[in-house]
């Protein structure tokens, strides 16, 4: 998916999600479109080809307005015919096409101006009707990136997403549609994509023709500091890191990281036993102007971090789950993918039922292959984990009301918008509460196999059939079942059902169960204070949720605050700026001290707020102290959560 990271940078879903985890935020908006409504004008997508190629080219060369030119010769039979701008993108999970940002539209036959009608009940949908003896069509707009934040072009890079650049004639299915698609960059730019070139001269690349689906599944990332990895030397499949950055000191890996980055694809190879791609490109952006992404594709990923991802390793903990979390996607997502999220084409709205094995179980893989790497240590993974597992410990009470199925409708119903009471109203719980439910599904194989079988048994027999194959596999709840069940006999469906189904699951089952328990102390693990210590602006989330009930920016603002908690029960309310601990000015520190006296104290915490031009003070009654998250031993039992971060050899 592709939202807000760091202010003013748009993308990285996953990243994004679990920090909203973390810090209880709640995820702004992005591209934030009405959801297509059904119009009978709009022909349905039947599985015939579409007749002819379509060509298209970007002028990408405008990167201080932030302005992509588009042009396309579409091949076309005389009368009425619609064309779509893509609305249902793959990994979005929601109709999030940017169509707003088109402008500019003409429609010409032989150099003379066509009229085209958008539909009345479809925004992304334009009708024209084509004169008798026209066997093409041009077409002409701009997309226009964003200037106020979230860039998708800098002066020194820029990602192109082909969904925001083409519009494709209805009727047919998007396999079916074939483009040959071509690039012109500012001059001495290089790229990174899944696609293969066909020819280039000067600044201007065309690529081999591709159907519309591999099109829009394969973007480009493309700088003026460019430089290409290889994480798979000496492999029959290439796998590449395709990277552009802010400037060329951020290019530079150390040995010791390069290792890392090559273990990662051994460690998903050994995990799968398959790969459904002929190359794979990870695409990385390091930039703290360019839009944050992280956004899975079949044959590559977009992967979008911060400048000093490299140069500040250490500070980099909590960002290097991304490139697993969308590498793993190439099997569970893009080759399996639940039934009702594969559609014909990009305006056909896609189902989201099964969201916690499409991408909970993804975030399980992220955080494991992550450690099996060596990106995380054991005590990284623990500690990342902890933070997690404290969501779902303390600050979800959502699930009281809501069920882990019932998130999985938050892309369409919610849009990432910003949420006034996060804890309570919850969104996309799918993702880490996925995770848990599948970690307790590890530890259920294992004991029930004596340690025998994992859910690594299942990743290679439910994604790695069909070794090299990348044609679309679809799964529902019940093939999830038949699986779980070939590794081990179980009632798999009451199981899920318990976890996913219904309110208040049981979603620390798993830990307990790999032989780890959650336990708070008054001080940060060195992973959570990575936090606080980055200079990422959108990192600076100071983190009492599990205290007072309170989440906070840096500048004081609340980001959220704990459903009936201490500050909930005083009071706060989301969106105020603190101002004042106990009569003096807010800094962290001075909060933190607070909390930590009270502790020994009666009088109730003094929180001094301005929030809609008025200044209120609050008493919080809270006397327990600083809470951080942590995970120890359970004594005696087997440490299944140890084995399951062990490299396999």
């Amino acid at each position: 998916m592709s939202i807000f990271f760091r202010s003013g940078r748009p993308g990285l879903h996953r990243v994004l999600v679990r920090l909203a985890l973390i810090s209880g935020m709640a995820v702004a908006a992005a591209s934030v479109q009405a959801q297509p409504a059904h119009s009978a004008k709009v022909p349905a997508p039947v599985d015939t080809p579409y007749p002819g190629t379509i060509a298209l080219h970007v002028d990408a060369r405008d990167t201080a307005q932030g302005i992509f030119r588009v042009h396309e010769t579409i091949p076309v039979r005389p009368g009425r015919m619609t064309l779509l701008y893509p609305a249902w993108i793959p990994g979005d999970h929601s109709p999030t096409g940017p169509v707003a940002m088109l402008a500019g539209l003409e429609l010409r036959a032989n150099g003379k101006p066509l009229t085209w009608t958008r539909d009345e009940y479809d925004v992304y949908a334009f009708h024209v009707d084509v004169p008798a003896g026209v066997s093409q069509i041009d077409a002409d707009f701009q997309y226009l990136s964003s200037r106020h934040g979230g860039f998708e072009m800098t002066d020194r890079m820029l990602m192109l997403e082909w969904n925001k650049m083409a519009l494709y004639p209805a009727g047919h299915y998007t396999r079916r549609i074939t483009f040959k698609p071509s690039v012109t960059l500012p001059q001495g730019w290089k790229f990174g994509s899944a696609l293969r070139a066909a020819s280039a001269s000067g600044g201007t690349t065309t690529f081999k023709p591709v159907t519309f689906n591999n099109l829009v599944d394969s973007p480009i990332y493309a700088g003026k500091y460019f430089k290409r990895v290889d994480l798979a030397p000496g492999a029959k499949v290439s796998v590449h890191l395709d990277m552009v950055a802010d400037a060329p000191k951020d290019l530079a890996l150390t040995p010791e990281q390069l290792k890392m980055h090559r273990s990662l694809v051994t460690q998903a190879t050994r995990l799968f036993g398959s790969h459904h791609y002929d190359h794979y490109d990870f695409l990385l952006s390091l930039s703290d102007h360019l839009a944050g992404n992280g956004l899975e594709h079949h044959q590559s990923s977009e992967n979008g971090l911060g400048a000093d991802y490299f140069t500040h390793w250490e500070a980099s903990a909590p960002d290097r789950d991304l490139l697993a979390h969308e590498y793993t996607h190439s099997w569970n997502g893009k080759f399996r993918r639940p039934a009702d999220l594969w559609t014909p084409n990009f305006n056909v709205p896609m189902g989201d039922s099964l969201l916690w094995v499409y991408e909970g179980q993804t975030q399980y893989w992220g955080f494991v292959l992550t450690a099996r790497s060596g990106m995380w240590s054991p005590r990284q993974f623990r500690d990342a984990l902890a933070i997690v597992a404290a969501k779902y410990d303390h600050d979800r009470p959502g699930f009281q009301w809501r069920t882990l199925e019932d998130t999985t409708n938050d892309p369409t119903a919610a849009r990432r918008a910003p949420l006034p009471y996060r804890s309570w109203q919850m969104s996309e719980e799918y993702y880490s509460a996925g995770q848990m439910v599948w970690l307790a599904i590890d530890a259920k194989l294992r004991a029930l196999t004596h340690d025998r079988k994992s859910l690594d048994d299942f990743a290679r027999a439910f994604f790695g059939v069909d070794n090299g194959s990348y044609v679309t596999h679809t799964y529902t709840f019940d093939d999830v079942v038949a699986a779980l069940n070939g590794v081990a006999k179980y009632d798999w469906a009451k199981f899920l059902r318990t976890h996913a189904y219904t309110r208040n699951p049981p979603l620390l089952d798993g830990l307990r169960a790999a032989g780890w328990k959650l336990v708070y102390t008054d001080k940060k693990s060195p992973y959570e204070q990575r936090y606080d210590d980055s200079s990422q602006s959108a990192r600076h989330l100071y983190n009492y949720a599990w205290s007072i009930g309170m989440t906070m920016n840096k500048d004081g603002t609340v980001n959220d605050v704990l459903w009936d908690g201490p500050a909930f029960k005083a009071g706060v309310s989301t969106g105020a700026t603190l101002i004042a601990v106990n009569g003096h000015d807010y800094s962290d520190a001075a909060l933190k001290d607070a909390i930590a006296a009270a502790k020994d104290a009666t009088a109730p915490i003094r929180l001094t707020f301005k929030y809609q031009g008025g200044i209120r003070t609050v008493k919080v009654d809270y006397h327990e102290g600083l809470k951080y998250p942590h995970l120890v031993r359970i004594k005696g039992t087997p440490d299944y959560l140890s084995r399951i971060i062990a490299p396999r050899k």
